[in-house]
Parts: structure tokens; sequence; C-alpha cells
């Protein structure tokens, strides 16, 4: 499997941001609360520290139904792309700049960085470690998260070094009030057909009236293993899914030669959730890896985090259609 690409401008490949690293650093909440997103570009920010104005504009952008990818503070094309996809979504103009009407759009009062109290639940279901082995995996009873600020990364949307910036002293102990990003909450409606693109590395949600839903940072395929073409179906979705490893049908994973059982959970192949489609072996689905959705290549599905696929299975159907294309035209089809 492997993972797909949406169709969006290229022109967002130019928008401006400076690049960061892993956090490295404490980072604020105020910081980010009162930090201006009409000031990004004008200065650059420490190549291993988030920048607040950038945690800012991705919350923002995840707000809007634009997804980042993982909030973390750096910029790249994910952001970048983002911001084309709002301005898409909007009817404005796709360059993927923040000019005055996008800062003006996408700016509201809510604060972006609030207190959370860690629950006992948080703490329940976590695995001490996910092996890289597709044998290892096949014997463990679930591939959970491997901690609690690893689960608290993924229900905010965030990177877990933005998680560990932001809570350098904490434990991450049920009763700790910890700091957190609050994306917006899910989008709603019925998508009637997707556009995955592999060459801008996004996938577009369309409603019956053709205006645009969602769109994402997506993995769509790979040079050695490439995402199917043309158009397909959506035929089911299954969440939390038991991943059934066939290295004949598939691919090699490691010294695997036999079929394997690779249990469910977050940290499994294919995420919290799969969205089947008519071309067999093929599917949208999570990832165990967000950080990477558009940086390494996958089997040939189209791979989103795994909050973005649940958002997209909350909205489709069987029969929903999805096409794959490959352009870089500067408006979604």
């Amino acid at each position: 499997m492997s993972s797909m690409k949406t169709a969006l401008p290229m022109s967002l490949l130019a928008l401006a941001i400076s690049v960061g690293g892993a956090a490295a650093r404490e980072l604020r909440p105020e910081a980010i609360n009162t930090a201006s997103i009409a000031s990004i570009g004008a200065e650059k920010a420490a190549p291993a520290d988030p920048d607040p104005a950038i945690v800012r504009l991705q919350v923002l952008l995840d707000r809007a139904g634009a997804s980042p990818g993982v909030i973390d503070g750096l910029s790249g094309e994910n952001v970048n792309k983002a911001v084309a996809g709002f301005e898409a979504m909007n009817d404005l103009p796709v360059d993927g700049r923040l000019d005055p009407e996008v800062v003006s759009r996408l700016e509201g009062n809510a604060p972006i960085v609030e207190s959370y109290v860690v629950s006992a639940d948080d703490a329940k279901g976590l695995v001490d470690k996910i092996p890289e082995d597709y044998g290892e995996k096949a014997k463990m009873q679930s591939l959970g998260y491997t901690s609690v600020a690893e689960k608290l990364s993924e229900r905010f949307h965030m990177g877990i070094d933005l998680v560990n910036a932001l809570n350098p002293a904490s434990q991450f102990a049920p009763g700790d009030t910890v700091w957190v990003v609050t994306p917006g909450p899910p989008t709603e409606g019925k998508v009637k057909r997707i556009e995955a693109n592999k060459k801008t590395g996004q996938v577009l949600a369309f409603a019956g009236d053709g205006s645009l839903l969602a769109v994402y940072p997506a993995t769509i395929g790979s040079e050695d293993n490439p995402a199917p073409s043309g158009k397909h179906k959506v035929k089911g979705v299954a969440r939390m899914p038991v991943y059934r490893y066939d290295p004949k049908r598939n691919f090699k994973q490691g010294k695997n030669d036999n079929v394997l059982t690779i249990p469910k959970g977050p940290n499994g192949p294919v995420g919290t959730v799969w969205i089947d489609l008519t071309e067999p072996t093929y599917g949208i689905h999570g990832t165990p890896e967000p950080k990477l959705i558009d940086k390494v290549g996958s089997h040939g599905c189209v791979r989103l985090t795994n909050w973005d696929a649940e958002e997209l299975a909350g909205m489709v159907k069987p029969g929903v259609l999805v096409d794959f294309v490959n352009r870089s035209s500067a408006t979604p089809k």
C-alpha cells in the first residue's frame, strides 16, 4: 500500500517561510497566543526551534479545514500547501502567500494554546515500544501509543517535539496540567469526490456542489511502488483495522516471507483507519509516523495523518469517486 498526494497549486511551494528543525528549547504558551501570522517571512527563527507564529498559522489552518499535517511550528511544503488549500476553499487567488486578505480570514480571537489535565484514561493502553520488524509486530496484542505524550500529540494534531517544548518538565502523569494547542473539530459534510494529486502531494475532498470541503497533505506511493492512476471508488471504511501482511501480494518487509496478521492500533502500518478502494490492495489510510507525511514514499496507497484519515473517513461512503491525477495546475479541478 502506498499513500497519495492531492492536487493543489505548485505555487504554494513559493511561500517564503523559514525552515526549522526539531524543538530544542522551552516554548511559552503566551508566545504562540500573542504571535502575529502577518509577520511570517519577515524574520527567520533559529533552525532548531519551532516558530510561535508558524504554530499559530498551522492551528488556524487546521481549524479552517486546510490541514497542515503535523502542527510542529516548522515551516515547509505542508504548511505552504495548506495556505494554498485555504485560498482555494475560500475562492481567493491561489498563490500560497499570506497576504492581508488571507491573514484577516484566518485570524480569530480564540486562544491557540490552552491547558489540559491528563486523565487516568490517557495512561491506559500504552505499549513499551513498537518493533520495526513485522514478524515482531505480529506477536503483539496491540500497537498502541508508547507514551501519554505521544497519545496527546495525536489527539491535538501536534508533533511530539512541540508537546515537549511546551511542557519541558512534565511527566505527563494523570492529574498533571499540560499545555496543548487546540485544533478545530473535525470537518463535517458529505464528500462526493476525492482528488489525489501525486505531483503536489495532496488529497482534496469535494462536496456534491463542487465546493472544496477539506485539503490534506498526503504521501502517494513512491518510485518503487507507484500509486494507481485514473478513477476508482471508495469500497468501504474500516476503523482500527488489523493489517494483513502478504509479501507475495504487496511488498517484502525485512526477512518476513510468510503471511502475517498485525494487530490494530495507531502505531500499526495503516494507522487508525483504512478507506478501502475498488482497486485491489489499495486504500487511503493513517500512519504510525505522521511527521513523515509527504516526506517519504509509501507502498502505493494514500497515506494521511491518523486524524486527517479519520476526518475524511467520516465524510465518505461507498461509491465516492477517487481520482488519481498527476498535475501541477494552479486550481483544483
